[in-house]
């Protein structure tokens, strides 16, 4: 389990526009958000996503850069960045089983007679602050009830305009120590 405050892992990921993307060498405003889909199978993932590309700019103009994350394939995640509408929003893929493991993501299996692929990842959606720290997270077992990008985007504001700080740094420290 990732504990706000604690350095998140590295991840080092291929991007559809034929470029890398890598956590360490971002440098946002002032938070990275990090979006694990599901896959090319899932529809409301689809959404999802359509949603954020959406509201892209009101995330970059608050200082939040955007990366959504995929257990897919090259093949698959191609077949999202052309069919989906997603814009600009920045698409990696081939994010493995240990380092889904590692972000605390939950992995599911393909349903018989499904186009799932074999193993994937269910939902998150985690803010980093440019040193690498986590300060949000989100974690779903199951492909329904995003985080609503409104009411995200309405805590950002609240979050700067406070400076506000994470919350559930606890969760790692033992009872003595609590």
């Amino acid at each position: 389990m990732l504990i706000p405050n604690d350095k998140v892992p590295e991840l080092d990921l291929p991007l559809t526009i034929d470029a890398r993307f890598n956590l360490s060498h971002q440098s946002p405003d002032f938070m990275t958000m990090l979006v694990f889909y599901r896959g090319k199978h899932c529809p409301i993932c689809k959404s999802y996503l359509e949603q954020v590309a959406s509201k892209l700019e009101d995330f970059t103009s608050r200082g939040v850069s955007i990366f959504a994350i995929s257990m897919d394939s090259e093949d698959r995640a191609m077949v999202v960045d052309r069919e989906w509408k997603t814009g600009d929003l920045p698409l990696a893929y081939d994010l493995s089983a240990d380092q889904a493991r590692e972000w605390g993501l939950y992995l599911s299996e393909k349903r018989e007679g499904s186009e799932e692929p074999d193993l994937f990842s269910e939902p998150g959606l985690f803010l980093i602050r440019p040193d690498g720290t986590l300060y949000f997270a989100q974690v779903q077992s199951a492909p329904f009830t995003r985080p609503p990008l409104d009411e995200l985007l309405k805590g950002i504001d609240m979050v700067k305009d406070k400076d506000y700080p994470a919350r559930g740094t606890a969760t790692g420290k033992s009872k003595a120590s609590a």
